[in-house]
């Protein structure tokens, strides 16, 4: 099983005197770490107008991690589709996939906050299909050797193709999901399928459940199955101290960013995100003693194994980790990274074990 590094760049706290530019500057830190101490990869979130994240541009800071790496797999988590035109998200991405050697890896979704949609004068109420039909258009751009058209809802080519093209063809794209409609789409699609584990056990009953559905739906359009990759928040806690002090810093995240972004008002919430409103009022009632393994990997590096091997049991291919989440220190981040890939990822079959951990 592989390991990623991860961050959404969550800044909206109250009472928060971090600097969102040097946020920024601290997350490109830690993604070219991330090289240095042997993770497969670095995912890095898009968020607008300071919602949730104050990162708009992971293409552009993963650009900067590509000249200043070798190997290390470069990917958003996730591009907000609908928000972009497919012709440009194709290009862009083509054109990271060229400049690194052919290390992208590809992830998108149709985000969750309509205050994002607003000022990019698109229709929140419209995403899914609008994510369909640019998610289909950008892979076709990827993969055809000659011009394309399309005459579809929402967008129009007549005769297009894409230059630079991308070493890889394809490049692996995934569908981010929080529902079952996205699961079966990933499969229709045939793309492989990031997942959250809080919102899989709090929507369709845990990862397991997710595996089997995504591949029932891999079998149903006739598509292979896709891999299979989750995201997990982490905190080292080797004392009651630290585990209580964790907890409070994950509560933390939970009430002040991710509640404050998420669609939780029944009457404005589209049909398509009702399962949302479930979830921010079970987040709502959240208190620290109620983080589970569904949610957290918190504590020792043998309680941290124990649980992943739980995921790698389940059929999942990468884990995707937040180290920086709840105000977290720039340099208590980077001596978490350094830690987990020295005494957590061992116990894995992996090619990290040829990079070790470097010193923070």
């Amino acid at each position: 099983m592989h390991f990623g590094y991860f961050t959404l760049s969550d800044n909206h706290y109250e009472n928060n005197s971090r600097d969102p530019n040097q946020f920024i500057a601290d997350i490109l830190d830690e993604a070219v770490y991330a090289e240095q101490v042997g993770l497969h990869s670095a995912w890095i979130g898009e968020h607008h107008f300071s919602t949730l994240g104050v990162l708009s541009c992971p293409d552009l800071v993963l650009a900067n991690v590509a000249a200043r790496t070798k190997r290390i797999r470069l990917a958003p988590a996730v591009t907000v589709l609908p928000l972009h035109h497919p012709i440009r998200v194709a290009e862009q991405w083509a054109t990271l996939d060229l400049i690194s050697g052919g290390r992208v890896d590809f992830a998108a979704g149709r985000g969750y906050d309509r205050r994002e949609y607003l000022p990019f004068n698109v229709s929140f109420d419209d995403n899914q299909a609008l994510f369909e039909e640019g998610m289909e258009l950008v892979r076709q751009l990827w993969s055809s050797e000659s011009p394309i058209s399309h005459y579809g809802k929402y967008y129009r080519l007549d005769k297009i193709s894409i230059t630079p093209q991308p070493i890889q063809r394809p490049i692996p794209a995934y569908v981010a999901s929080f529902s079952k409609p996205s699961i079966e789409l990933a499969g229709r699609l045939g793309c492989g399928l990031i997942v959250a584990p809080f919102a899989a056990s709090m929507t369709l009953g845990g990862l397991e459940r997710v595996a089997q559905l995504y591949r029932e739906s891999c079998a149903r359009y006739g598509q292979a199955n896709g891999r299979l990759m989750c995201s997990y928040f982490l905190h080292f806690a080797d004392s009651k101290a630290e585990e209580d002090s964790a907890r409070l810093r994950q509560i933390r995240y939970y009430k002040e960013c991710a509640i404050p972004s998420l669609p939780g008002d029944p009457q404005s919430a589209p049909p398509s995100y009702s399962y949302f409103i479930d979830m921010v009022a079970r987040l709502k009632q959240l208190q620290p003693k109620d983080l589970t393994e569904n949610s957290v990997l918190l504590g020792s590096p043998e309680g941290i194994v124990t649980t992943l091997k739980k995921v790698e049991a389940a059929g999942f291919d990468e884990v995707i980790l937040y180290f920086n989440v709840g105000l977290k220190p720039h340099a208590q981040v980077k001596e978490e990274m350094a830690r987990f890939m020295s005494e957590v990822a061992p116990a894995f079959e992996d090619d990290h074990q040829a990079h070790p951990a470097g010193a923070v």
